[in-house]
């Protein structure tokens, strides 16, 4: 991948993110608008209205596949103040100088933030996941690199973040033991020819696929999280052969076209994110969320700053970022089966049931309503994959851009247009 901005221009950009005065922001004619870029699965209409009535800011939500939000954010910074989307996003944002750093100074809540994001590990045994793990790119070194070595300077805030694996509706497929018979590799058994679907992202899919291909025992792999180009061709020939033979029913771009694959009964087995099943349970339609005993694909949200964001709407920006971690907002979106960077700020917005629920992994001791209100989880259910600490103790690999972004892109857009 071709980097666009020179040594001296990234410390330029460092410098003048790092010199950033800690104030809060004044009012003058009109309310300042932030424009947000980001996907279905944070840009929802109920956070939207919440922030502008708590900050009195305007705020302009467009949320768009997980591709395109990223091919816009990299070639177009004058379009949007703020960004959110996962921190594979993070290498061809900042090398492309469509971001600037962020003050960790004039992060409120920093020092309330979990060790996740921090050092990688919410405990001593959890497995640190291959490829971009958010801590190994999270802060702005003082040569313009992103690395680990904590400095005042950030590359985005931590905040919304899961694990993901896969959903299967449980009337065509028998229920299997979390961390035990549910297994990527379901997704490339022959009997559910045809009724397969895929996530459309590069960087997101493409793993799916890879650990699906490991657990058939059909590929092997040194380092999933940075297949070089004979390992990527040998993966995409075992997929191609596949997508031959009509295995794969659809690849969806957005939680609402993946609820819907389901919900037609287009599929019975796809890749998934939360929200998707939380929407598909609230309407009754029986989908399990795996716990996959080859580990989780985990991502971490990030919400970066424009390069070309200043002035009033810079301080409303980082207004907005504070916000999301005061409290509300992690709490709506637990309910969507996510998690927040200072979950304990969030905690007393949600109800005992909910909290013992989302993040403690134990039984839902009441039914519990999903963020649209609807009920999402019924008496008596366990999540998923059990606690927050236990699900990110077992994380395979990362949302990942490789050095071989460019040719997986090539291979991946051949494969789906094939």
């Amino acid at each position: 991948m071709t980097t666009t901005l020179s040594r001296r221009q990234l410390i330029k950009g460092l410098i003048t993110g790092a010199s950033a005065v800690a104030a809060p922001w004044v009012h003058t004619a009109g309310k300042p608008k932030v424009r947000v870029l980001g996907t279905h699965v944070t840009l929802q209409e109920t956070i939207r209205q919440q922030a502008m009535q708590d900050l009195n800011i305007d705020l302009v939500f467009e949320p768009r596949g997980s591709a395109a939000v990223l091919q816009k954010a990299s070639m177009h910074p004058e379009a949007f103040d703020l960004y959110e989307q996962w921190s594979n996003s993070l290498g061809v944002l900042w090398r492309s100088g469509a971001i600037q750093g962020i003050d960790k100074r004039r992060i409120h809540y920093w020092d309330e933030l979990n060790d996740l994001s921090k050092t990688g590990k919410l405990s001593a045994d959890a497995n640190l996941g291959a490829g971009d793990a958010p801590y190994r790119i999270l802060h702005i070194q003082p040569n313009g690199e992103l690395g680990i070595e904590h400095t005042d300077t950030l590359s985005f805030l931590p905040y919304v973040h899961n694990v993901d694996s896969f959903g299967y509706n449980t009337e065509f497929i028998a229920p299997g033991i979390p961390y035990q018979t549910e297994s990527w590799g379901w997704l490339l058994e022959p009997r559910y020819r045809g009724q397969v679907g895929i996530v459309n992202a590069p960087a997101i899919g493409l793993f799916d696929l890879a650990l699906a291909a490991q657990a058939q025992g059909l590929f092997e792999v040194d380092d999933i999280g940075n297949m070089n180009r004979t390992e990527l061709n040998r993966l995409f020939d075992i997929l191609f052969a596949y997508k031959r033979d009509g295995h794969f029913s659809g690849f969806w771009t957005s939680v609402p076209e993946s609820v819907d694959f389901m919900a037609s009964g287009r599929v019975v087995i796809e890749s998934m994110f939360s929200p998707a099943v939380a929407s598909l349970n609230s309407r009754n339609i029986p989908v399990i969320y795996a716990a996959p005993k080859e580990g989780y694909r985990g991502w971490h949200g990030v919400m970066c700053l424009s390069s070309n964001t200043t002035g009033r709407i810079k301080d409303a920006a980082y207004d907005y970022m504070n916000w999301w971690l005061s409290g509300w907002p992690g709490a709506f979106i637990a309910r969507q089966g996510y998690y927040i960077s200072n979950p304990q700020r969030s905690r007393q917005y949600l109800s005992k049931a909910e909290w013992d629920y989302w993040y403690q992994g134990l039984p839902a001791a009441t039914a519990l309503p999903g963020t649209d209100g609807a009920i999402a989880v019924k008496a008596g259910e366990v999540r998923t994959g059990g606690s927050y600490v236990r699900r990110f103790s077992n994380v395979a690999v990362w949302n990942t851009v490789m050095p071989t972004y460019d040719y997986s892109l090539q291979k991946w857009y051949e494969f789906i247009s094939s």
